[in-house]
């Protein structure tokens, strides 16, 4: 009789064996054919892969002055399986470190947390950015240490102490850096703000490699194969800025011992000739082995130099913002140039009251424009949302004017070539809706008109309103980059974006600014010789009132519109007309007459309450 259990346990005991074999197969397979783990240690054994690092692309101003540039600089590099034996007191006394440093340093590489791709026998940054003086002194030594390896590269360098927030800077990648992008290993450096950020692709070029042949002995033979399998590298491209170095020059002279910025368009481009953010910092802080110091007290500094308050600051817009509501009341048909409106000193209707100072009334749109009248444009906005025979109710009346805002460049990010942009505040009819609870009328957000209330917007978007009246109706996305070597700029750099309102409508308002300088409330800003189109603004605060200033010039063939914010500076000709009109004439005439200087001067020496940041 057959014995079935001897029959199922010799079953058992094959399936178990196939099992066993079947494992050691697929371990075999993982580790011979698809990891390289093994043949990275061979490979290490018998070859050095040194990576050869490209220079990064140098920054120049619109007139090709220098801005950024590289400078000779060396990291020192060990492989953990070669470096037994070292004299560390030696090592430490030639590099210039303590033996702490050099403990918690090798612990630091070893622990894969924090350098994920460590392995003991492919090169590990040990220490970076050694001076040529550093170096020289380290290299004649470096026979003593084996496993430590110099390695040459480039650091930035800054040509002046200007522009830090728009030029950026560089500094060693984070963990996250490395897993985004596999050109990247723990070591290298990116580009970490401003033009250097957003251009960092451009710049940085492409790593080639050297291969080096090591004896059984670790000791290098030479190049392997006689350099047939080394890549060489790719410098980074150049890139060239629409900034204007001496207009950014003045442009932070003017702001020393203030809060705000200045920012400079040409109309016809969209090149940013300027982008002033005070309180600002020397980009030379930003270099070498003390980049990390630096930068964690400019990031504990009150007054916030690291916030670039061109694209990141948002502000009520003022009085400026009163050419848009003109345009958009003219486009609506809810006015004409002709119609006038009464100013009892401000706008008074049914127990609401905004104020306004004395001037001729009642007055017409160019005179208004000129004489920044708020009961103008008080009544502008009424008569809109109020208006049954053309919108439905206030709520459409609120979405067809969120539109035109949208259309001239408010409420969303205008698109700059930089990071960390802000988009401001347009309010829309859910917005009021929710805040009111649906009850609400033209009244109740009156004080929008004349850009105060909900309405926020950045410097930048002031200065690119300017440059829409410049075009008359029509702007390019504000850029920093100018050119790129061997390469073309975003097409949204180059195409035309218009907004909802006619040309005619434009002329204008244009007209209404150019009666502000004329007779009106930026007569500060008249630059004999130069038809300057200009508006003030003076925006309401908790403190003090911040003081604006908005405007183009020459008034027919623009080549400068400009934004001015001052904060707490009072009443916008107090500052932001006077600074606006020094910068339009440094820009346009290349220089600043010797009574033009002294005022520059003057105003350079005005502090509103505020030290000068480190620079």
């Amino acid at each position: 009789m057959a014995n079935y259990n001897r029959e199922k346990r010799k079953y058992v005991i094959g399936a178990v064996a196939t099992g066993i074999v079947l494992i050691y197969i697929v371990r075999l397979f993982t580790l011979q054919i698809m990891s390289d783990d093994y043949k990275k240690n061979a490979d290490s054994n018998a070859f050095l892969k040194k990576i050869q690092y490209p220079s990064r692309g140098v920054i120049t101003d619109r007139n090709g002055k220098l801005l950024v540039y590289n400078q000779p600089s060396y990291d020192i590099m060990v492989v953990m399986n070669e470096q037994q034996g070292v004299d560390t007191l030696d090592l430490c006394a030639s590099l210039g470190i303590t033996k702490e440093y050099y403990v918690r340093r090798m612990e630091e590489i070893k622990d894969r947390h924090r350098n994920p791709g460590y392995s003991r026998y492919t090169q590990q940054l040990f220490m970076s950015q050694l001076s040529s003086e550093e170096f020289c002194v380290f290299q004649e030594k470096l026979f003593r240490f084996p496993g430590f390896y110099v390695q040459r590269r480039s650091i930035r360098q800054y040509q002046s102490p200007y522009a830090a927030l728009v030029l950026g800077d560089i500094g060693e990648v984070s963990p996250a850096d490395v897993e985004e992008d596999e050109y990247y290993q723990n070591g290298d450096f990116i580009g970490k703000q401003g033009v250097e950020r957003a251009y960092e692709k451009q710049l940085r070029g492409k790593k080639g490699i050297q291969i080096l042949l090591r004896d059984a002995r670790g000791r290098i033979k030479g190049r392997y194969m006689d350099g047939k399998l080394d890549t060489k590298t790719v410098p980074g491209k150049n890139l060239t800025l629409g900034l204007d170095l001496e207009l950014q020059a003045l442009g932070e002279r003017l702001m020393e011992g203030k809060l705000g910025s200045i920012v400079a368009i040409e109309p016809s481009t969209g090149e940013v000739l300027c982008m002033v953010s005070s309180p600002t910092y020397d980009p030379r802080m930003m270099v070498g082995r003390q980049r990390g110091k630096n930068h964690l007290a400019l990031s504990r500094n009150p007054l916030k130099p690291l916030l670039n308050r061109s694209i990141m600051g948002q502000y009520p817009p003022g009085s400026t913002f009163k050419t848009t509501q003109a345009l958009t009341f003219l486009q609506e048909g809810i006015i004409t140039p002709e119609t006038a409106y009464p100013c009892y000193h401000g706008f008074i209707y049914r127990g609401l009251k905004v104020g306004c100072h004395g001037h001729a009334a009642p007055a017409k749109l160019v005179p208004a424009i000129g004489t920044s009248c708020n009961a103008y444009f008080c009544w502008g906005l009424y008569y809109m949302f109020g208006n049954r025979t053309k919108y439905k109710n206030v709520q459409e009346a609120m979405t067809v004017w969120k539109d035109y805002m949208v259309s001239m460049g408010f409420g969303y990010k205008l698109g700059i070539d930089l990071p960390g942009e802000k988009r401001g505040l347009i309010p829309n009819a859910p917005f009021y809706d929710k805040a009111y609870r649906g009850s609400w009328n033209g009244l109740t957000v009156i004080s929008i008109s004349i850009g105060q209330g909900e309405v926020n917007a950045t410097p930048l978007q002031i200065a690119n309103l300017g440059a829409t009246i410049a075009n008359r109706g029509y702007f390019i996305t504000p850029h920093v980059v100018k050119q790129i070597q061997d390469e073309q700029i975003d097409t949204l750099y180059t195409r035309r974006r218009y907004t909802m309102v006619e040309a005619r409508h434009y002329e204008t308002v244009a007209q209404g600014m150019r009666r502000a300088v004329l007779a009106g409330t930026c007569r500060k800003a008249n630059i004999p010789g130069i038809e300057v189109c200009g508006k003030t603004g003076t925006a309401q605060n908790r403190g003090h009132d911040h003081s604006v200033f908005m405007g183009f010039a020459p008034m027919n063939e623009p080549k400068i519109a400009i934004a001015v914010y001052v904060e707490n500076g009072g009443w916008g000709a107090d500052y932001g007309v006077p600074l606006g009109a020094l910068m339009m004439e440094q820009y346009l005439n290349g220089k600043l007459s010797p009574e033009s200087e002294k005022l520059a001067e003057m105003y350079q020496q005005r502090h509103i309450g505020y030290g000068t940041a480190d620079r």
